[in-house]
């Protein structure tokens, strides 16, 4: 294991999923992803930090092979793909104790053959001894589920953040060395996962503050060794301070929609407006999920299909609405035959988003002069609430 040395004794033994294409039945990889542990020597005992997705438990027991002992099993997160191999380490190693969070021992008994007895739970701020090494767990409740916790190794000022600051991006490299690449992983990650609970995550970063971190060794992606490169990238996230953007996402049946949608594109970046388009028969959701970390305006376009907006119109704002981005502003595109309620029915599943609500445009049939001068309107009133935010 020392070519995955991270830090003095410090080593990755997790797994890269290079072929796993869609995460939780939903969430698209196109970079794969991988499933990170670390196992920590001390001169006394040994700690395991995570596991894998059971999928890829064998790659993790490849890495274990001639490790005799394993004292502790840290679990940081209760989720299957960290926590999925628990009970196969367990049998391989009948000495070790679970370690995780008050929330976590209930949890994990309620998700996996795990006997109760095997769990200690410690609180925030507890220290474990490995002898001439310290591991010392701060609770992150809600980052991102009520479990979570971050493992601090003082000694290597190495910080375990379980997901936080996580990225799903295959690499056979264990560092960031391609930092532009990571940080693009890392915000459409974080917008997937983090972005609905970021308040959350803006209460615990003080945590952190006074904490000296040389590395972040996260459960998905590179290790980071310049790891103010993710916390910077961290409080801008969940400060959610807008840019000049604005994301169009979009479905279109026989080009009415689309039509109005580029001729609304070209109208705001006339205006010096950033403009992101997302075709949601097509897109990547996530992409769509990274815009909107710092987009402030989002318009939704979509056909009128049998009373109400097309499918997957329906589905996008179903998840926008779920994601909770830091939106300022909504409006829609919408075009008809014969009739329906697709702006109310749209407005309806983004009701728990606290935005300004825009006159919409809806354009019966093909688009004529008035839809075209109604698309100039609203490109005019976003310019003027982008200046009104100082985006300008």
């Amino acid at each position: 294991m020392n070519n995955r040395e991270i830090a003095r004794g410090v080593y990755a033994v997790g797994a890269i999923d290079w072929e796993r294409q869609l995460f939780d039945a939903l969430i698209p990889l196109p970079d794969g992803t991988t499933y990170n542990a670390y196992l920590v020597r001390g001169s006394e005992k040994t700690a395991l930090i995570d596991t894998v997705d059971p999928s890829m438990a064998e790659v993790l027991l490849s890495y274990l092979d001639g490790v005799e002992r394993v004292d502790y099993v840290i679990s940081q997160h209760a989720e299957q793909d960290h926590s999925g191999s628990i009970p196969i380490l367990l049998e391989k190693y009948p000495g070790a104790t679970l370690v995780t969070t008050p929330k976590g021992k209930s949890m994990l008994v309620d998700l996996m053959p795990i006997p109760e007895e095997r769990i200690r739970a410690v609180d925030d701020g507890d220290s474990l001894s490995l002898g001439d090494r310290t591991l010392r767990f701060i609770h992150f409740p809600w980052v991102h589920w009520p479990e979570t916790m971050l493992t601090y190794l003082p000694e290597e000022k190495l910080l375990f953040p379980c997901d936080l600051f996580g990225s799903h991006l295959a690499s056979d490299e264990l560092f960031a060395v391609d930092e532009a690449r990571t940080l693009r992983a890392a915000k459409r990650y974080y917008a997937e996962i983090m972005m609905p609970l970021r308040g959350a995550i803006a209460r615990s970063l003080p945590k952190l503050d006074g904490v000296e971190i040389a590395i972040i060794a996260p459960s998905h992606g590179p290790v980071y060794g310049r790891p103010a490169l993710i916390q910077d990238a961290y409080r801008h996230w969940v400060a959610a301070e807008p840019t000049n953007a604005a994301a169009l996402a979009y479905v279109s049946m026989h080009g009415s929609t689309q039509s109005m949608i580029t001729y609304f594109g070209d109208a705001l970046a006339s205006k010096g407006i950033d403009t992101e388009v997302f075709d949601l028969s097509a897109s990547d959701i996530g992409e769509l999920a990274a815009a909107l970390v710092d987009a402030p305006t989002l318009v939704m376009g979509t056909p009128t299909v049998l009373g109400g907006p097309h499918p997957y119109a329906m589905l996008g704002a179903y998840l926008v609405n779920a994601l909770r981005p830091p939106v300022r502003y909504v409006s829609a595109i919408v075009s008809y035959g014969w009739g329906g309620k697709t702006v109310e029915k749209l407005t309806e599943v983004l009701s728990g988003l606290k935005v300004d609500l825009l006159d919409p445009v809806v354009c019966q049939g093909a688009p004529g002069e008035a839809d075209f001068q109604a698309l100039d309107a609203l490109a005019v009133t976003i310019l003027e609430k982008h200046k009104e935010l100082k985006l300008l």
